[in-house]
């Protein structure tokens, strides 16, 4: 299972679960969030580790770089685009 996979179950389950849901959203106050979020993830049938969420978002906003004015340094600096847990916990609420 990949990461978009995880990330997918993972926000379908926790959108029909409440209880799992207020979990993942509670990893905000926790003081490692990235990991309680992939151990809760894991523990949940979804596999995820820190480093490959991390690649993973890292990876896309360099492809969106690099499509927009050809990837040079004018591209537009995009937020939170590169931050897959924010903007997953952000989905959910």
């Amino acid at each position: 299972m990949n990461v978009a996979e995880a990330l997918d179950g993972l926000k379908k389950r926790a959108l029909t679960d409440p209880v799992l849901k207020e979990k993942l959203l509670k990893t905000r106050e926790n003081a490692n969030p990235l990991s309680t979020f992939c151990r809760i993830s894991t523990e949940e049938g979804f596999p995820l580790y820190e480093m490959d969420l991390i690649a993973y978002g890292e990876d896309a906003y360099a492809s969106m770089r690099r499509s927009t004015n050809g990837g040079g340094e004018n591209s537009p600096m995009l937020a939170w685009e590169d931050d897959y847990y924010e903007l997953f916990l952000m989905e959910l609420e």
